[in-house]
């Protein structure tokens, strides 16, 4: 019986690769850095703010003391707008309604800086939709390390075998893989069919609806 889903949040739950390209552009360009396209923001995103903007910087020929000065102007900028350019996929209100009237826990571990994925998270859906949210956290290792999903697992008292993990990149599939957990892969985030294939995906989605089918067979 599935009684908890763990969602990633960029890219899965929430479309913010707009608002991840616009405050991350805005700190490249404050220290002489050039803008970065959106398929590049595609493939760097997904493994924490400090990776994207090594990335980013990497890309730009930017030095490690630029590195430093673009990620504090980055989370700096982007906690304080967080909602900026940001939104929920279509139907991923529906899915968490319908998720939540079979009385199944949801909870978000983002590789996000934890204090902006909360409040996206308290801001787009609230305690009415989302039991609990994390993002990145000091002493927690990022995904795909499944220290994450066993912290959640513990917390709501259910085992792997009662749990779906559900995101849009490979590092989400290889977190649930490294946790024991059964994952889907969504196709309306950041990655494509080929990437969450190739990582192992148990499903994969092309609508949050979908979702909710899967969970019914548990």
């Amino acid at each position: 019986m599935l009684k908890l889903c763990i969602f990633d949040m960029d890219g899965t739950l929430v479309d913010t690769l707009k608002s991840i390209r616009y405050f991350a552009n805005k700190a490249l360009n404050k220290y002489s850095l050039d803008s970065v396209d959106e398929d590049k923001y595609k493939i760097f995103v997904g493994n924490g703010a400090k990776n994207l903007i090594k990335r980013l910087v990497n890309y730009t020929g930017g030095t490690e003391e630029q590195f430093e000065k673009v990620l504090k102007e980055y989370n700096t900028t982007y906690d304080n707008d967080f909602l900026y350019l940001a939104e929920p996929y279509e139907d991923i209100i529906k899915m968490l309604e319908i998720l939540r009237a079979q009385n199944i826990k949801i909870a978000i571990l983002s590789n996000k800086p934890h204090s902006t994925a909360k409040k996206i998270s308290d801001a787009l859906f609230s305690e009415k939709f989302v039991d609990i949210c994390y993002g990145s956290r000091e002493n927690v290792k990022l995904k795909p390390d499944p220290e994450g999903v066993f912290e959640l697992l513990s917390y709501f008292n259910v085992t792997a075998d009662e749990c779906l993990y559900i995101g849009d990149t490979a590092t989400d599939i290889e977190t649930a893989k490294n946790a024991g957990v059964k994952s889907i892969g969504v196709l309306w985030g950041f990655r494509d069919f080929e990437e969450l294939s190739g990582a192992g995906a148990n499903y994969i989605v092309e609508n949050p609806l979908e979702i909710c089918k899967i969970a019914n067979t548990f």
